[in-house]
């Protein structure tokens, strides 16, 4: 990770550009807090300034987040090199869950094939921190935004945000943040007001702007699944299954926050940190659109169209194994037909639900479920044998635990184990890449619409073409895709 200059970062909180906002953190001697670099309060002074790359490592020096710009919400830095992919993944495995006060480190180490010293040591070099500081800051950076945000009860946060026992949570949070849990929360309502007890709460999100929002929900309302998931009003919402618990959720745009406002049920709540997860890569809310469009710009034929669109986002993935499914039955066929055929197999495979909107009645279908079907229980729904055969192998393979969809996996390993199965070509398999697996990329140049918006070339002069994108292909794609849909 690049060093921080000094300089640039003291003038950047200066003019409290938002582009700076989640690249660096400011440690200020004299209060003992950190803040973003958009904090509204008052320029501290140059000496007492400290500059970290992560919030772990201010907290780590001793340093609060503040109560006014709140940290915690502060948008991440997308991935590109390999020790930040893999910093990226280990942070995406803590919060799905699969790191306990330690345990499962020697596992993800595995996973990614390297030991647990070089793990440590990749954590340490990319966020200034070791794994379990890395994981007491990310618990009580949740919890705090849960007690601001939310009028979930403290126990119920403790547990969401990762701690075995209220004790524990207690313990942490006096000991980092120098108050109780529940002095936050009287702050807090102080502040913002009476926090609304119900079933349901909302979180923020935040993203570095410009945004296109309308885009993106453009793009997920043209790929709905009927009763899982649905666009209405400029809202996304959609059935959630996860771990063991069920439930919905709803996102909407707060342009005023530069946020995504998620509601979510609470019968969730256990599942949390996942759950955001999730959500920011489906909405892919790390993206550096400042960056990213910086450089696509410097080539003449996607100048124009980034100009235009800045903002623009790859839309990604809630569930793997469900894009992948839409993937498949998308071959050759139209999107309006590949919507219409993964209707019809969220109605036979997938779980009834109950919510509060008649739109959505079903659970995605679960590996497992698929996994047991035959060719003729998926045939019989009008989906071509071969491709039906696919479906097969892709749900067995990702059942068997030989297939994984996690954000941030081994890109180029995933594209080899997909093309390996029957039925999947280079177009599915990084258009899988794309949005299931956040690879910024990725780049289908078998994809006819990007072929003849490039010239009419053939797949291999596209691949040259596209050489001066990267690592930035995928959003590369976007642009060329839409100049499709603005003609």
């Amino acid at each position: 990770m690049t060093a921080i200059d000094d300089n640039a970062a003291y003038n950047a909180i200066t003019s409290r550009d938002p582009r700076f906002d989640g690249v660096f953190f400011v440690g200020v001697t004299s209060t003992g807090i950190y803040c973003r670099p958009i904090c509204p309060a008052k320029k501290p002074r140059r000496e007492n300034c400290r500059f970290f790359q992560s919030a772990e490592a201010a907290e780590k020096d001793a340093f609060r987040p503040c109560l006014r710009c709140r940290p915690e919400l502060a948008p991440g830095s997308a991935p590109v090199d390999n020790a930040q992919r893999i910093a990226h993944l280990i942070v995406q495995r803590i919060d799905e869950g699969h790191v306990d006060d330690g345990a499962g480190l020697e596992e993800i180490a595995a996973d990614l094939e390297l030991s647990s010293r070089q793990l440590r040591r990749i954590v340490q070099k990319e966020l200034g921190v070791s794994p379990m500081e890395l994981i007491q800051t990310r618990r009580l950076l949740l919890a705090k935004q849960l007690l601001t945000e939310t009028k979930l009860p403290v126990i119920d946060i403790a547990f969401a945000s990762g701690f075995s026992s209220l004790r524990r949570f207690n313990a942490a949070f006096s000991s980092h943040y120098r108050m109780p849990p529940t002095r936050l929360r009287k702050e807090a309502e102080v502040h913002h007001g009476k926090i609304n007890a119900a079933d349901t709460s909302t979180l923020q999100l935040t993203y570095r702007p410009p945004y296109d929002w309308e885009g993106i929900i453009k793009f997920l309302s043209g790929r709905v699944i009927k009763d899982v998931d649905f666009v209405s009003g400029g809202s996304y919402a959609r059935t959630i299954f996860l771990g063991q618990s069920k439930g919905w959720i709803r996102v909407t745009h707060a342009p005023e926050k530069r946020a995504l406002l998620v509601e979510f049920t609470h019968s969730l709540t256990s599942v949390l940190p996942a759950l955001l997860g999730r959500l920011r890569n489906l909405f892919d809310l790390a993206a550096r659109p400042d960056l990213i469009a910086a450089h696509l710009m410097q080539d003449p034929m996607l100048k124009e169209g980034v100009m235009k669109n800045p903002g623009l986002r790859v839309p990604g993935a809630f569930d793997g194994f469900e894009l992948a499914l839409r993937a498949i039955l998308g071959q050759q066929i139209t999107v309006k037909a590949a919507t219409t055929l993964s209707c019809r197999f969220a109605e036979a495979f997938g779980e009834k639900i109950e919510t509060p909107f008649p739109e959505l009645t079903r659970l995605s279908p679960l590996p497992g479920c698929v996994a047991r079907a035959t060719v003729d229980d998926i045939a019989r729904l009008g989906i071509v044998s071969a491709r039906a055969r696919c479906i097969l192998a892709l749900a067995q393979a990702v059942h068997a635990g030989t297939l994984s969809f996690e954000a941030g996996t081994d890109p180029e390993a995933a594209i080899a184990r997909l093309v390996a199965l029957p039925g999947i070509g280079p177009w599915t398999a990084h258009y899988i890449a794309m949005r299931a697996l956040r690879w910024p990329d990725a780049f289908p140049k078998e994809d006819i619409v990007v072929r003849n918006n490039l010239g009419g070339v053939t797949a291999r002069q596209a691949e040259e073409m596209s050489q001066p994108w990267r690592p930035w292909r995928s959003y590369a794609v976007m642009h060329v895709w839409n100049r499709t849909v603005n003609k």
